[in-house]
């Protein structure tokens, strides 16, 4: 089975939602919510997490999937292993951040 690996762009958005939700919920709830959204990672593989290919207009091949109030964009590595590329807000402009986290 394929393993989940936390792409630098997804890292820093990680840890910028955990800091947020803490900072304005408290610790239990960002803990409940981070730990969710890396359930949702494990279930990429199984397809236990639904995905949609990303669209064309992006230029990029990949994956993505709505997490709560967030959007995680995912491929697959040459590895084989899949790749968490970023996690945006729903709020965000996707187009005009996601390329720079794709490497494009």
């Amino acid at each position: 089975m394929a393993g989940v690996r936390i792409q630098e762009a997804a890292s820093w958005w990680l840890d910028d939602i955990y800091r947020y939700t803490r900072d304005r919920w408290g610790t239990e709830l960002a803990d409940h919510y981070i730990t969710g959204m890396f359930e949702a990672f494990d279930g990429i593989e199984t397809h236990r997490t639904s995905s949609r290919p990303i669209p064309a207009e992006f230029g990029i091949e990949g994956c993505f999937f709505r997490y709560e109030r967030h959007v995680v964009y995912w491929c697959r590595l040459f590895i084989g292993d899949i790749g968490i590329v970023t996690t945006l807000h729903e709020r965000m402009h996707h187009i005009d951040r996601f390329r720079d986290h794709f490497g494009s």
